[in-house]
Formats: C-alpha cells, sequence, structure tokens
C-alpha cells in the first residue's frame, strides 16, 4: 500500500520490521523486498517430470521460491535437472544427511533449507556452509519445535518458545563464526502460539530475515485458517520476510492461500480480489455459484485489481465505490455494473459472467498500461 493511502487510513499502517536483505537466487529476501510467497512440491523428486510440472504450476500460481526435499543421492542427481528447468529458485529442504546439503548446493539449488536439530554436528554443519560458500547458495536455519536438540529439550523440559529461540541464535551464531551471513531462519511448531512468541522473541534478537510457517497446519479448511491466524498476527505486527503456508493439500493451494493472508492485510497483491457478500434471500441473483464461476475464470489475470459482487442494494453500491468494477444485484433479473467505483449500466443476470470477466479483463489491461507509462 501506498504511503499516501497510509497517510489516509493511519489505522491500516504496518510498520515492517527492518531486516538485513539476502537473494535466494534471483529474489531478494529481507529489507525492503516485498514479502515472498513459498510453497514445497509433495511428489518424489526423484520423478523429474511430475516434480517440475508442480513446480511450474506453482509459479504459475505466484510462488516466488519453491522448496523440494533431497532425502538421498537419487534425489540430489534429479535437482540438478530439476533446477535447470525450474522458473524460480530452489531451496534444497536437507534432513539428517548433511552430504545431501553439499551435493544440493553443487546441484544448483538457490538455498539450503537445514534443520539444525538433525543435520549433525558443528563441524558438519561448517562443511554445508563451505559447500554454500562455494556454490553461492543461501540458508534457511529451520528450527522445528518438533526436532529440538536433546540438551534443550533436557534443559527446558519440553519444546518452547525459548528453547526453540536459543536453538535458532546457537545455529545463527554458527553461520557467523564461518563468516556466512547469507542466511534466513525459520522457528515453527504447529502450536500457534507457541510459534508466535518463538517467532517474535527471535524479532527481537535478530536482524536476520524471517521465514513465517505454522507447521503441519492440517487439511486445506482448517490449516488455512490455522495459518491465517498465526501468520496474519506476526505479519500484522511487522514480522515475515517470507511465508509458506503448510497444508495437507496441493501446493497451488498453499500459493493461493498465503496471496490471500498478504492480500487481506495489504502487504501483496496479485490477482483479482473478489469481495462478495455470502447471500441471502435479499439476492438478485445465485451469488454463490457466479463467484465459483468468477474465481474459475479469472486466475489468469495477475494485475492487483478488485471486484465486488453483491447480491442486493443493502451494502452492494457501497462496496462497488471502492472497486475496480462491480456488480449489484437489483430486481427482474438484472442488476448494475459498476466500473472504476461509478455506476454504469443495468445487466441483465444471464449475461453477467461474460461481461464481467470482459470488464475485469479490459480494466487489467488498462491498469498495466497506466503502470508502463508511469514508468517510463
Amino acid at each position: 500500500m501506498s504511503q499516501s493511502l497510509h497517510s489516509i487510513r493511519p489505522w491500516r499502517q504496518i510498520d515492517r520490521r527492518k531486516s538485513r536483505q539476502i537473494m535466494v537466487g534471483n529474489v531478494p529476501v529481507g529489507g525492503d523486498a516485498p514479502i515472498t510467497v513459498q510453497t514445497m512440491t509433495n511428489t518424489l523428486t526423484t520423478d523429474v517430470a511430475g516434480t517440475i510440472a508442480q513446480v511450474q504450476a506453482a509459479a504459475d500460481a505466484g510462488a516466488d521460491i519453491v522448496r523440494i526435499s533431497v532425502p538421498d543421492e537419487a534425489s540430489s542427481r534429479a535437482l540438478r535437472e530439476i533446477v535447470a528447468e525450474s522458473p524460480v529458485p530452489i531451496v534444497a529442504d536437507i534432513h539428517f544427511h548433511y552430504r545431501r546439503g553439499i551435493e544440493a548446493a553443487e546441484a544448483g539449488a538457490a538455498c539450503l533449507r537445514i534443520n539444525p536439530g538433525n543435520i549433525g554436528s558443528a563441524d558438519r554443519v561448517r562443511e554445508v556452509i563451505a559447500a554454500a560458500r562455494d556454490y553461492g547458495c543461501s540458508i534457511r536455519i529451520g528450527v522445528n519445535a518438533g526436532s529440538l536438540e536433546r540438551h534443550l529439550l533436557e534443559k527446558y523440559g519440553e519444546p518452547c518458545p525459548d528453547a526453540m529461540i536459543e536453538s535458532g541464535l546457537d545455529h545463527i551464531r554458527i553461520l557467523q563464526d564461518n563468516d556466512f551471513h547469507e542466511f534466513k531462519i525459520s522457528c515453527k511448531a504447529s502450536d500457534v502460539f507457541m510459534a508466535a512468541a518463538a517467532y517474535q522473541g527471535l524479532a527481537e534478537a535478530t536482524d536476520a530475515p524471517i521465514h513465517l510457517g505454522i507447521t503441519e497446519a492440517g487439511g486445506l479448511v482448517s490449516g488455512t485458517i490455522k495459518s491465517a491466524i498465526g501468520l496474519g498476527n506476526l505479519l500484522w505486527s511487522g514480522i515475515g520476510d517470507t511465508i509458506r503456508v503448510s497444508l495437507s493439500a496441493d501446493p497451488v493451494e498453499e500459493v493461493k492461500v498465503g496471496y490471500e493472508i498478504l492480500k487481506s492485510l495489504g502487504l501483496r497483491h496479485r490477482g483479482v480480489n473478489i469481495i462478495s457478500c455470502p447471500s441471502c434471500a435479499r439476492q438478485g441473483f445465485d451469488v454463490i455459484k457466479t463467484v465459483e464461476k468468477l474465481e474459475k475464470r479469472l486466475e489468469h489475470i495477475k494485475t492487483p485489481m478488485s471486484l465486488s459482487i453483491i447480491g442486493c442494494v443493502v451494502n452492494g453500491p457501497g462496496e462497488a465505490l471502492m472497486t475496480d468494477v462491480g456488480f449489484t444485484g437489483g430486481g427482474s433479473g438484472s442488476g448494475m455494473v459498476y466500473l472504476a467505483g461509478k455506476q454504469s449500466h443495468k445487466l441483465s443476470n444471464d449475461q453477467m459472467v461474460d461481461h464481467i470477466v470482459e470488464q475485469v479483463e479490459k480494466r487489467a489491461a488498462a491498469i498495466e498500461a497506466e503502470t508502463v507509462q508511469a514508468a517510463e
């Protein structure tokens, strides 16, 4: 959101935490860079064609970065082929076997995600650091409540925010002692309260870019809600430079939910933001079916813009005044079309979907032309 809007509506202001910036491939993370959206493939990495197809689908949905698990040597070999075909930077997910981290760096991964609780000794971590430096990779320190180091569990008695923060800072120290600074950090938990507290403490203790996530959040509905609460709370307070929504669902759904969380806070905009009512007996057309059709028909629009679809005149005209394109249900099988916040023309309900798609496409083209003109 622009500063001009912040001055008009200061209650929408989000002051992002000041972090230093690193690069994940060609994507900046931290500093004043946009908050990036990540996902992770769930194919077998050795299924090169299937994994590339999933990476491409995620990228088409808006993913800035995609993570791929590298559990064995065969996956390391496959990773080289996948990286060569990927339209976005690839993060190699490394657990237990530090050699996989070295192999992933050699294969062209843009970033290595290592879990301090299971990667092994400090010496092994140092070898991974050396490979990252040699091949121009960044590193994500991935602390997880479910895999904390044994000595921390003995010290604190159970996984807790303090243990997660201590784990993260210990491993930051190892990277910094090795003069390696191209790293970001996460401290995930499936418990929203634990994750939020750990992230808040970590944000105060380091200037490293922070990767946000509520790990193992659940299925599409429950995981979306849990992630929206946990990530939304942190993002609203200014914490977070890159996010991943963890769902037991298609990775494309993770990307969509991630963008919706950022869009709802005005932190990132992509595609059409549909504002629609839940519908009731007052509706002048079938709102739910119409929105379902429009969501499908407008998936190709990447230009940030807004569309209001409201069933009746109670809130319809007011919402339409604030959107790029709007439709408000009326009577006798027709409603009113609004363009750029102004009442434009009446339209029959049976023509609604095709006409709205046409109007959105026209408005998107106009916005893109205005953007190009402004840049020139």
